[in-house]
């Protein structure tokens, strides 16, 4: 599958309304959308999900550009490209750098799957038709505002609610939402805000039913994990600290989570997404997809991996219409009573909106892959 060329474009998006985490606040989000195309004007997009500042991990936004342009590009220049998967492996020369990785890798998904005229989600080997997918809160000004937030998901069929946490904002918010609404499926969503000197505080927890617990403790721990749940009944689900099928293969043998959080920008891309859910699958883990808050194209992407047999909880995905003033996909992702319907053209199944596209970029570069 010869690529004849990538074109590079950075875009910045309004978000709706902002979105905080215990990590910082977010009015807006810069990131890059890649676009591989062939000699017969097949174009594959990808996203990137970093962020501006290194809150999540190390990458932002111009170190996803820098490895992009001088190492990844380059190495796919007079490449032999079957499968998308070797691209994987064209990458593992260049040390983490995950996030820009997947980007890259995405688009040539994507465009692997337009050529066959498949959809992704089929070139990925699922097979669902209808995903069902929560919401992600983030930390509310207060209580009344993110019970009227939860209230306003829940009255539009999300089939989970999960809420940003951090120490002072845990056991009072949670236990109001759940005095409100004592039937949601709701979740906690620490984004790495604890140690294990606040055990006390997380056992706390178990009393208001969640479905678990995420990443509570340090972004690149597992053992401290382990610790935390021998001692806590509510499940631990692993996020940050999960970045490959090796990391997964521990975390589990050390018991520190029942369950695993995937999303395509942390582990390098969908071939080693596939791999992490296949493993966890064999190892009766349950996993689900998390957001990035991601643009249309990400969207996309994260909604064709969920229709693979393992992702048994409800994702991030929520409806473009709940952040972005405007999208970059047409029809946009929308939600019908917690459920998305998976597109059923080839690639990602989504036409991109190019007058919204060309809009929203504020820079772009073109690379020639052919002599």
């Amino acid at each position: 599958m010869p690529i004849k060329k990538i074109r590079l474009r950075k875009l910045n998006m309004e978000l709706i309304n902002p979105f905080t985490t215990s990590f910082g606040t977010f009015n807006d989000k810069q990131f890059y959308i890649i676009e591989a195309e062939d000699e017969q004007g097949h174009v594959g997009y990808g996203e990137s999900v970093a962020f501006t500042s290194p809150w999540y991990n190390e990458e932002t936004v111009e170190t996803n550009c820098h490895i992009i342009k001088d190492f990844l590009i380059p190495a796919l220049q007079d490449a032999t490209i079957k499968h998308p998967a070797d691209v994987d492996e064209l990458f593992k020369p260049f040390r983490r750098n995950l996030m820009a990785k997947a980007a890259v890798e995405g688009a040539v998904w994507d465009l692997f799957a337009k050529q066959q005229n498949i959809p992704l989600a089929t070139a990925l080997g699922g097979q669902a038709k209808t995903i069902d997918v929560g919401v992600s809160i983030g930390i509310k000004p207060s209580i009344d505002a993110l019970v009227d937030t939860v209230r306003k998901s829940v009255e539009q069929g999300y089939k989970r609610i999960k809420i940003k946490i951090k120490p002072g904002w845990d056991i009072a918010p949670l236990s109001r939402v759940r005095e409100e609404f004592p039937d949601i499926d709701m979740m906690a969503d620490a984004n790495s805000a604890y140690t294990l000197d606040q055990i006390d505080t997380l056992k706390q927890l178990y009393d208001l039913n969640l479905t678990m617990i995420e990443q509570p403790l340090a972004h690149d721990d597992i053992i401290d994990h382990a610790t935390l749940q021998k001692v806590i009944q509510t499940p631990v689900c692993l996020d940050e600290s999960i970045h490959s099928l090796e990391d997964t293969r521990k975390a589990i043998e050390l018991g520190s989570c029942k369950i695993i959080n995937i999303k395509i920008g942390r582990v390098g891309g969908l071939t080693e997404a596939k791999r992490i859910h296949d493993y966890c699958m064999a190892k009766d883990i349950d996993v689900w997809c998390g957001g990035m808050l991601e643009a249309g194209v990400g969207r996309a992407h994260n909604i064709a991996l969920t229709t693979l047999p393992n992702f048994t909880l409800p994702g991030d995905t929520a409806a473009s219409s709940l952040y972005w003033h405007q999208d970059i996909i047409s029809p946009e992702v929308t939600v019908q009573n917690g459920v998305i319907h998976v597109p059923s053209k080839p690639g990602i199944g989504f036409d991109i909106d190019v007058l919204a596209l060309e809009k929203l970029t504020i820079e772009q570069e073109e690379f020639s892959l052919q002599a």
